[in-house]
């Protein structure tokens, strides 16, 4: 039996009430922050959430060329192991996104680019953080190297798109934002997905 899908999906009646904010914990990259809700039924509850400081962050799907894409293999203190990502970083302050993706491009994979098309802002865990990430597809990169704030020289991997379900089969591909990212990615390359030129 086929699933129906409904394009026009009814939003939620009221947002909860904000009774109260508190900050719980501070550390170098985040706060903790404490707040009470009163939903629009009377229940009310007390959430936690990490709310990220700076200028926001971008991730980026660099074509090295029309079929390749440009991984890298860093060490990811939260698995405790090394992984396959997709080049990242923050957006410094007074940065434009642009200026931040070919920044970080110029420091992780040694490249610049000179196109830029941003496709969409994802939020990385809506229960828990308020912060997200901006994904943005690149092309036309030139060799270029800045000096970056990594602990160790990363590891540039070219990864085929033709080649894109088995490295979302790979153990060490598992990082959910990167994987969005493709997924979006092949989409706009595809035609059915409208992104916008930075």
């Amino acid at each position: 039996m086929p699933v129906q899908t409904n394009d026009s999906v009814a939003p939620m009646k009221k947002k909860p009430e904000i009774l109260h904010r508190s900050l719980v914990a501070e550390s170098r990259l985040f706060r903790i922050e404490r707040f009470d809700l009163r939903f629009s039924n009377g229940v009310e509850r007390t959430y936690e959430r990490l709310v990220p400081g700076g200028s926001g962050a971008v991730m980026m799907v660099a074509l090295l060329d029309d079929n390749t894409i440009a991984l890298i293999r860093e060490y990811g203190g939260g698995v405790e192991d090394y992984t396959l990502t997709l080049p990242k970083g923050a957006v410094d302050l007074g940065e434009s996104m642009r200026d931040a993706c070919n920044r970080e491009l110029q420091e992780e994979i040694g490249f610049g680019a000179r196109e830029f098309v941003y496709l969409k802002k994802i939020s990385l865990s809506p229960s828990y953080m308020r912060g997200g990430i901006d994904l943005v597809l690149v092309r036309d990169l030139y060799p270029s190297k800045l000096e970056g704030d990594e602990p160790e020289p990363l590891e540039l991997v070219p990864w085929p798109l033709d080649r894109i379900t088995e490295l979302f089969a790979r153990d060490d591909f598992s990082e959910g934002r990167a994987v969005a990212a493709l997924a979006i990615a092949q989409e706009y390359l595809a035609g059915r997905f409208e992104g916008e030129t930075l």
